[in-house]
């Protein structure tokens, strides 16, 4: 860190100098209240942003357009000096953005107060309406050509051109336009870079200019971050949807904009401010050494025997499962544990097992240990099947649409249902493969039960996470805990990151390779969340030879998992070569254990 940024002033401009990056704006006849920007500039002076000094806090009572700004106010702090901009607000009593300029970084948050349910908040910009007479929504200007997103998408471009949209948050799944909930949350960060971009995977040369989100997650309270972006504009928007109540002073998110290298090190410089502010762990847990023996997952296989025309859960049957491991011992396959995936419940929710399917789970479980193997269950998150409605979110008409951690009823009989799965008395399982946790309820006219106390977005999927995860380690201490939620404040209610579902298609349709897309995935984990084991998982492949490829690329990165026993397609049967070579990739990792 370097020294406490300086503040001058000319005819024309004021200028907060620091190491590797100047702020000014102007003074006089242009000043900020008839052109709203500031300028961000690198240490040899070349521009990185215009950064809009509208913004707008919506809420449910009224939309927020800003009709005036005041002239900036600059404050000093031991360690920072703090621009203050107030505005005159259509919805609030008072609104302010701090723009607190560190060593290192400039700091932006935006300020409240007043009344109202949040819906969509702007930061970096926002609807107003300038003495010059233009209005409706402003937005910064990046002087960048290519963006850096942290998160799996379909089409697969973690580099794309600077004025592509950006969707990091909980809500996802496998519909146009929806595809972006991978990892859910994701690191909520991104990396501009000057540079265009040239393919899905390489970042162009340095510098780049990172930004960030830091807040407790408890005050996460929103289901997506988004950066919006509009011919040669751009700003964030956080999805509040009416869920989040204001009386008096609300303070946002902050967004951290600071100079890297790479888009790596502004992962690595994320998380550690992350930890430095004490919203997350500074320390992954102690690992358990039967967590890092290779996975068996049963989906894959499943869908493979169901077909074109079938429905894949219908195959997580107790027979069936037995079958896959007769065919993993006639390939001389041992993994040290086995994944049960959707669906052995009768109902998602309430987690009692299908008896029809599985007459008698707790002496199949009981037969693995017994070989020296544990047993996951998957869990889907958020699933509302056979909950009553009151420890539900619901719909406008009362239908349960998911599970509510705001819920004390619902909390209750989710910290039963872990001890039923995984106590003694109990399933006698080892721990839990959560999925699905981008399908977070979101929406203006979705509500709570009456006894819940409203959580909603990131934070509700905390709760939901640590609520399974420590119950999971009150039962059994060395229980393991899979998820999907790639963000360092999640490192205190996860022990494995599952780096989830493989996509298709870059931005011109053409087939990625599923071993790079893991590559990159891994590189991701590694830099927020280290020390983390890392699930490679293994669905969906689209041949044989890229599946062979899938597999020798997991050993080199993380926890080996075997998705695939008889087939990837119809046309391509595996045989026990193919196992084979499975086979030599786990002892070679095994190995390196050792």
């Amino acid at each position: 860190m370097g020294s406490t940024p300086s503040l001058t002033s000319d005819s024309d401009h004021q200028t907060i100098q620091a190491a590797r990056y100047s702020l000014s704006w102007r003074t006089g006849s242009r000043d900020l209240v008839t052109s709203p920007y500031f300028e961000l500039t690198d240490a040899e002076g070349a521009r990185w942003m215009r950064i809009c000094a509208l913004s707008s806090v919506h809420s449910r009572a009224a939309r927020d357009e800003s009709m005036g700004l005041e002239p900036p106010q600059v404050r000093t702090e031991a360690d920072a000096l703090v621009v203050t901009v107030r505005s005159r607000s259509s919805a609030w009593d008072d609104r302010v953005l701090e723009l607190r300029c560190t060593p290192d970084a400039v700091e932006v948050t935006l300020e409240a107060r007043g009344g109202g349910a949040l819906t969509d908040v702007t930061i970096l910009g926002g609807d107003g309406i300038l003495p010059t007479g233009a209005s409706g929504t402003f937005r910064s200007g990046f002087e960048a050509q290519s963006l850096y997103v942290p998160s799996p998408t379909e089409p697969v471009a973690f580099v794309r051109p600077v004025w592509s949209a950006a969707s990091l948050g909980v809500v996802g799944d496998a519909d146009p336009g929806r595809l972006n909930g991978v990892f859910s949350p994701p690191p909520l960060a991104l990396a501009f870079g000057r540079d265009p971009a040239t393919d899905p995977f390489s970042p162009g040369p340095g510098p780049w200019l990172a930004m960030w989100l830091r807040a407790p997650v408890e005050e996460l309270g929103f289901t997506t971050m988004r950066f919006d972006p509009v011919d040669g504009g751009g700003l964030l928007r956080l999805a509040y949807e009416g869920h989040t109540a204001v009386d008096g002073l609300w303070r946002s998110p902050t967004v951290v904009i600071q100079p890297v290298e790479s888009p790596a090190q502004a992962l690595h410089d994320y998380r550690d401010d992350l930890v430095l502010a004490g919203h997350a762990p500074a320390l992954a847990p102690a690992v358990e050494p039967w967590w890092l023996e290779p996975i068996f997952c049963g989906w894959g296989a499943q869908v493979a025997r169901t077909g074109k025309n079938g429905w894949a859960p219908d195959l997580c049957r107790q027979e069936i499962y037995d079958d896959f491991l007769h065919t993993l011992a006639a390939a001389s396959l041992d993994p040290g544990t086995v994944v049960i995936d959707d669906r052995w419940q009768a109902h998602y929710a309430t987690a009692e097992p299908d008896t029809e399917a599985w007459p008698d789970l707790r002496g199949w479980i009981d037969a693995r240990h017994a070989e020296g193997r544990k047993v996951l269950l998957w869990f889907k998150a958020w699933d509302p099947a056979g909950l009553p409605p009151e420890e539900c979110v619901t719909d406008a008409v009362g239908r349960p649409i998911a599970a509510d951690p705001g819920s004390p009823a619902y909390l209750a009989r989710l910290d039963a249902i872990v001890e039923r799965l995984l106590s003694a008395e109990g399933l006698d399982a080892d721990g839990f493969k959560v999925d699905f946790t981008q399908r977070a309820p979101s929406g203006t006219m979705l509500r709570s039960g009456a006894d819940s106390d409203g959580v909603w977005g990131v934070a509700a999927l905390h709760r939901l996470v640590a609520r399974i995860h420590s119950a999971a380690k009150r039962i059994k201490p060395d229980a393991l805990v899979i998820t999907h939620t790639v963000h360092p404040s999640f490192g205190g209610v996860t022990d494995m990151i599952r780096t989830n579902d493989v996509l298709e298609h870059d931005v011109s349709g053409r087939p990625v390779s599923v071993a790079a897309q893991l590559r990159a995935r891994y590189e991701i984990v590694a830099a927020v969340m280290p020390g983390y084991p890392v699930d490679t998982d293994q669905w969906p492949m689209p041949n044989r030879e890229e599946w062979l490829d899938y597999a020798q690329t997991q050993a080199g990165l993380g926890v080996p998992a075997l998705y695939y026993l008889e087939q990837v397609r119809e046309d391509e049967p595996i045989d026990l070569e193919h196992l084979s070579l499975i086979g030599r990739t786990w002892d070679e990792y095994r190995k390196r254990l050792r």
